[in-house]
């Protein structure tokens, strides 16, 4: 993969994420999507800590997206990591079509309820994408400290980047559980297409389409 460079006047950089980041990642990533209505509904579900059960999805979905070699972004000021954003390509695979180990090490950590529930997820978002072959964003955050700076938009606008390096793809889809993520992603340029319901959660899926 080549680097993204996304570079700004306040030292701010994009790049690929390394396997020694990946744990920093599940971190950033794990408080971002603490409270995330669709994790809610799923993890809080049934037996087990509902905290252990958010952690082991995170970390098994990065793992998944490592081997599959799908896009994970990062975003950094000078050193440091201040976000993370996870693609999947026009050819990764989806739902049911998953790794067979992803799916066994989430039922050892998540249970086998709530990974069944994280499937369906997918194929219904999938299935509601008006386009045939697409990037999905499943997985953007800032770091809580460095939220409200504008750098989300940098970290869209190196997502953007992977789009027009691939010009097989015909857009960026990412399903929107909050009013204030669906307001973020109209001002980047997505365009709510139809509205999802993924358990007892309802939202815009949202799509940035190539310009033409």
């Amino acid at each position: 993969m080549n680097d993204v460079q996304v570079l700004t006047e306040n030292e701010i950089r994009a790049a690929y994420l390394t396997a020694p980041e990946l744990k920093l990642a599940a971190s950033l990533l794990y408080q971002a999507y603490h409270d995330d209505p669709v994790f809610v509904d799923i993890f809080s579900n049934g037996s087990g800590d509902y905290e252990q059960k958010l952690r082991a999805s995170i970390r098994e979905e990065l793992a998944a997206f490592w081997q599959a070699k799908q896009p994970i972004l990062g975003l950094y000021m000078g050193e440091a990591l201040v976000g993370v954003a996870c693609l999947n390509g026009p050819d990764a695979g989806f739902g049911s079509d998953r790794f067979w180990h992803w799916r066994l090490k989430m039922m050892l950590g998540a249970g086998f309820v709530s990974t069944k529930q994280m499937i369906q997820k997918e194929e219904q978002i999938l299935a509601a994408v008006p386009m045939q072959r697409f990037h999905m964003l499943s997985f953007i955050a800032i770091h809580p400290l460095h939220q409200h700076h504008g750098f989300g938009h940098y970290l869209v606008a190196a997502v953007n980047t992977v789009l027009e390096d691939h010009q097989d793809s015909e857009g960026v889809a990412v399903y929107v559980t909050t009013e204030k993520y669906k307001e973020f992603f109209s001002e980047c340029d997505y365009t709510p297409v139809k509205e999802v319901t993924v358990g007892n959660v309802t939202g815009p899926l949202m799509i940035h389409y190539r310009k033409q």
